[in-house]
């Protein structure tokens, strides 16, 4: 087996999760966030974009139910010993296979809790589910309940969270040697990767961003790719990715002579940020980071061109996104605990002047504060 960690780490965050499913009475769980495969039981695979459930009952006892194109990956990933198959066919009802496990488990009547908030269970599957399992079981939202327990790192967790960090940094680094008038997006793209790889990261869980001119101000990938011009802006958004923990960095470059707003905006997101990295203490909460992104754009009056979130927690995810729970937005009570991975990011987009300016790392937060752990200087990169 593959395992990523060992089999006390593993052993622990079992014992964590029925405690927590005691907490809430649940006679069983069934799991269908692949992170929550991944924590648990070290189950690695894009395979959940097809129907597969985690099944794990109140006294520990765990069955994986997949495709037969992910038996022997879940043989070689994870500590799984019960793995059973559903046949693909034009027939195929998966979700009778899985009433068959519980009621072989002994969940008939009982509380079931359900990751209904998962890419691994789609609208449709979903309604499959309710359906058939009315009148046999409770099915309770459990979406939150492995959440919450892999947001606080452990130690061995946070080793791979820093060689992400390690991997952020070489990519950071590449792109910045490589920006320049007539630089092609591409080619940065990909010595971006390359360093990723080269170095023994893994494929983020989204793609990264990159955009220059007017497609600066976008926060989102986009297809098609331009040479920077001898005045330019160049934003990037990209993540390390080791053991599929991420460490994430944003930035805007200029290419030629910075404008007024570049240096301006510039120093205004600076000053956000460090004001967000004060606020990551334990016991503030989520909310109180927002706030303090928020009450520094605000101040320069730029409240028009800020979004209405500034960042999340980091760890092991898998596409479409490596975004984490819980997220900074307004008046967010998540209450902050060391052990916490969090992506920071200052993002300005001014559209009226097409200007853009972004500034972002990653903290890990410890008893008396956050700690970056990336992206060391700060300073705007004009090229």
């Amino acid at each position: 087996m593959a395992l990523h960690f060992s089999e006390q780490e593993f052993a622990g965050r079992k014992t964590a999760l029925l405690k927590a499913m005691q907490v809430e009475k649940l006679d069983a769980l069934f799991l269908f966030q692949q992170e929550s495969h991944y924590w648990l039981t070290g189950y690695d695979t894009f395979g959940f974009c097809f129907f597969q459930c985690l099944v794990v009952r109140a006294d520990g006892k765990t069955c994986l139910l997949t495709r037969s194109a992910d038996l022997r990956q879940a043989q070689r990933t994870s500590n799984i010993g019960d793995i059973r198959i559903w046949k693909d066919g034009l027939h195929a009802a998966p979700i009778d296979d899985l009433k068959a496990i519980a009621t072989e488990f002994g969940l008939a009547g009982k509380r079931i809790g359900c990751e209904f908030e998962s890419y691994g269970l789609i609208h449709a599957n979903g309604r499959k589910l309710d359906a058939a399992f009315l009148g046999f079981a409770d099915l309770i939202d459990a979406s939150q309940i492995v959440n919450r327990l892999r947001v606080v790192k452990s130690p061995a967790e946070i080793a791979y969270v820093r060689e992400a960090a390690r991997l952020s940094d070489l990519a950071d680094a590449v792109a910045i040697e490589m920006t320049r008038e007539g630089a092609d997006e591409g080619e940065i793209l990909a010595a971006q990767h390359a360093a990723i790889f080269a170095a023994g990261g893994d494929y983020p869980a989204n793609e990264f961003i990159i955009g220059s001119a007017g497609d600066a101000l976008l926060c989102r990938y986009k297809a098609g790719r331009r040479q920077l011009g001898a005045q330019d802006q160049l934003t990037l958004e990209f993540a390390g990715a080791f053991r599929h923990y991420h460490a994430a960095i944003m930035r805007t470059h200029v290419v030629g002579e910075p404008t007024k707003r570049h240096l301006a905006y510039h120093a205004a997101a600076r000053e956000a940020l460090d004001a967000c990295q004060a606020a990551m203490q334990p016991g503030r909460t989520a909310g109180d980071v927002f706030a303090a992104h928020a009450g520094v754009f605000d101040a320069h009056g730029l409240g028009n061109h800020r979004l209405n979130a500034c960042g999340y927690s980091l760890g092991a995810k898998f596409t479409p996104s490596w975004m984490d729970w819980p997220m900074f937005y307004e008046k967010n009570p998540y209450i902050l605990a060391p052990g916490m991975v969090l992506f920071a990011h200052m993002i300005l987009m001014d559209s009226e002047t097409e200007t853009a300016m972004c500034l972002g790392r990653t903290y890990l937060v410890g008893e008396a504060g956050a700690e970056p752990i990336n992206a060391g200087n700060l300073d705007l990169v004009v090229k």
